[in-house]
């Protein structure tokens, strides 16, 4: 195990405790959970503390405590800080609030975090604004309230969570879902210690199988990347439950690309691209921990189902419609081999409805269940619900139990028991289960978004690591400035991207001689509008000098001047590719189906860079559209590998200029058929200074 600078408040020998009723409730929540180190509170009155004896301040300690909780006001908090940190102390958790978090309301706010920065030094803190950390394989608690888990034995794993929320954490606490915790941990303000440095401690303790993070914000892409690296080293994979989903943290602009690449989807770019899967609810976030737990990754998507009911059947295949996971059906050897355990008026199939002719019947259980496992599935379902057992008996529920441990051991297979209703696994059967190798989950919904996560992950592993986005250094501190399509297409251009022949004019003379020295047909624009399809400021299959002095004569008042292009024709597809400068992750580029609607459909899919023309290619072959590139019902093919080697070409450009450019939106880029390239066909373009 590598040592990291929280390993003394994850292993502490001594916790030292500064202030009132929350420094009293750490003392009790320790001792009730058993801790077996020293405890030292510090009052300035008091001589004892629930029993203890207390010490005057952090001088008159026996000596320099591994953990402290700081529980006094902020500007306490900062002098004690500084007295630990002289005193050697191995890390202090910052209760308090009224720091940086008050914004506004507290003009003192960002200062004396600041200063609680300074006051730490090289000592590692917690906080502020946090509960602090439950330990749950040690019973050390630096945690000012009460909580609902209990302490692991000694040869118990269990996973680890991180979450911004205190509130949300003792909420995990409460669960009956019987998730082994090892540790529960606050983040709070992160002034000095990011949530990334505290999961990298986390996943380092040998007890911890796998870590949950709750995020409100990524305040270090890098340090998020370290995580991702060193968990993918220890094999310990990583869910989070990332909150803003319905937040723009950019606000819409000039360019389409704008509009469609909010926070949200660079963030789910961000989580995808480290190999950590995200679900969207507390409960998902559970059973796909407790998933994680039992089986670790899955090796692939494919799932198998068994159940004595046709009704649950049905559940579980409409439950995995539209999922990455999935039901595939049984081959014919295997459908036999299945078949012959069962009678003539069982039908078959993937999910399996047994019927109800084999319960109770524990041989003819196994045989069924080993038959249907023997499909090399990468996760197989068994969907039971308890009986509740204050009114009914379940004695019989555990044949069928059994059966399904002695198939998943003689198959060698990963298995889940699934009860269709949360509370119909009682907490108190839990363990027992996991013992067997059975993971199990509580809800339909949540056993298939555990499923997908596991499954995610267990793909993402296989391939390597991503490089590092894109996110300059230092922030630019330049102008925006919007260039107009002529001076963007130039700048384009001289990159070697795949721009049409064009030439700016000033008037309709301009235009026909341009046009006859670019050859027609040609389409005439109007510079300096963003949005041309708005303002009709677009003519094109211009295909004489009439046209084209009729045409300049309606648009040569819209904007700045005009625009004559030679026509792109033989076009299969329109695509949008944009780029937009996120200020956390850097460059992060839209790809989608291009043209006037793009708002409207909605087709797009958000890629950080820099990414891998194989990476650009799965990303493309995400959208509903791709069938059009692909010669959807007999139509021409697209020439897709120009299509690939432009948007690869545009993020690199995007990558060469990271943070200059604050918008780039190509669309449409101009696929045409098969060896006739594709094309950028209109560019609006605003940097921050000059490019080159």
């Amino acid at each position: 195990m590598m040592a990291h600078k929280l390993d003394r408040l994850l292993r502490p020998k001594s916790i030292a405790v500064f202030g009132g009723l929350q420094a009293a409730e750490v003392i009790k929540q320790s001792q009730k959970m058993g801790f077996s180190g020293e405890i030292w509170p510090v009052h300035p009155r008091h001589d004892e503390v629930l029993g203890l004896r207390a010490y005057r301040s952090v001088a008159d300690l026996p000596g320099s405590p591994d953990a402290a909780f700081v529980g006094v006001n902020r500007f306490l908090t900062l002098d004690i800080v500084r007295e630990l940190r002289e005193v050697g102390a191995g890390v202090a958790v910052c209760y308090a609030s009224g720091f940086l978090e008050a914004g506004a309301d507290d003009a003192d706010g960002a200062r004396l975090q600041d200063e609680l920065v300074e006051a730490a030094g090289d000592m590692p803190i917690i906080g502020p604004n946090c509960y602090g950390l439950i330990n749950y394989c040690d019973g050390a608690l630096l945690w000012p309230d009460q909580h609902g888990g209990r302490r692991l034995s000694p040869d118990e794993k269990g996973v680890a969570i991180i979450t911004q929320s205190s509130n949300i954490a003792i909420n995990m606490t409460m669960q009956t879902r019987g998730l082994p915790i090892a540790h529960i941990m606050t983040a709070g303000n992160q002034a000095q210690t990011g949530l990334p440095d505290m999961a990298i401690a986390l996943i380092e303790d040998e007890r911890v199988t796998a870590l949950g993070l709750h995020i409100e914000a990524f305040q270090s892409a890098s340090s998020f990347e370290a995580l991702a690296k060193r968990a993918r080293e220890l094999q310990k994979p990583i869910v989070a439950m990332k909150v803003g989903r319905s937040a723009q943290a950019q606000a819409a602009t000039v360019s389409h690309t704008a509009s469609l690449a909010g926070s949200d989807a660079a963030s789910d770019a961000f989580l995808k691209r480290l190999g950590i899967a995200r679900v969207n609810s507390i409960s998902s976030f559970l059973e796909t921990l407790k998933l994680l737990h039992v089986h670790g990754p899955l090796d692939g998507n494919t799932l198998s189902s068994m159940s004595c009911s046709g009704g649950e059947a049905s559940v579980m295949a409409d439950a995995a419609e539209g999922r990455t996971v999935e039901f595939p059906p049984l081959t014919p050897e295997h459908r036999a081999h299945v078949k012959s355990t069962l009678g003539p008026l069982v039908a078959v199939a993937n999910p399996l409805d047994y019927h109800t002719f084999i319960w109770n019947d524990e041989p003819a259980l196994t045989r069924t269940f080993t038959a249907m496992v023997s499909g090399g599935f990468s996760l197989n379902c068994l969907v039971i619900d308890f009986p509740r057992r204050d009114r009914c008996s379940d004695v019989d529920w555990w044949a069928t139990v059994r059966g399904f441990e002695a198939a998943l051991k003689a198959n060698r297979a990963k298995g889940a028991m699934i009860a269709s209703l949360s509370e119909n696994i009682p907490e108190d059967y839990m363990a027992d289960l996991m013992a067997r190798g059975i993971a199990p989950l509580c809800g339909i919904t949540e056993a298939f978004d555990a499923a997908q996560a596991a499954a995610f992950i267990g793909e993402a592993w296989k391939k390597p690591l991503a490089p590092p986005v894109a996110c300059p250094m230092a922030k630019i501190d330049a102008d925006q400035q919007t260039v107009d399509e002529a001076q963007a297409k130039s700048l384009l251009r001289r990159h070697g991207l795949p721009v049409p022949a064009g030439r700016s004019c000033v008037n309709a003379d301009e235009a026909v001689a341009a046009a006859e020295s670019l050859g027609y047909p040609v389409a005439l624009k109007a510079l300096g509008v963003a949005h041309k399809s708005e303002m009709n400021a677009v003519r094109l299959g211009l295909d004489d000098a009439g046209a084209i002095r009729s045409a300049a004569g309606e648009l040569v008042h819209l904007g700045s001047g005009l625009y004559v292009e030679r026509m792109v024709t033989g076009t299969v597809c329109e695509l949008l590719v944009g780029i937009v400068d996120d200020p956390q992750f850097g460059p992060v580029m839209t790809l989608g189906t291009g043209g006037v609607l793009v708002e409207l459909l909605q087709d797009t899919v958000t890629v950080l860079l820099p990414s891998s023309r194989d990476d650009i290619e799965a990303a493309l072959r995400s959208l509903r559209m791709f069938p059009l590139l692909d010669g959807y019902r007999g139509r021409p093919k697209a020439d897709l590998e120009a299509a690939l080697d432009a948007i690869h070409a545009i993020a690199a450009f995007a990558v060469a200029h990271a943070g200059r450019i604050s918008e780039l939106d190509i669309n449409p880029l101009l696929v045409c058929g098969e060896g006739k390239g594709a094309w950028i066909a209109d560019a609006l373009l605003v940097t921050k200074g000059e490019l080159k």
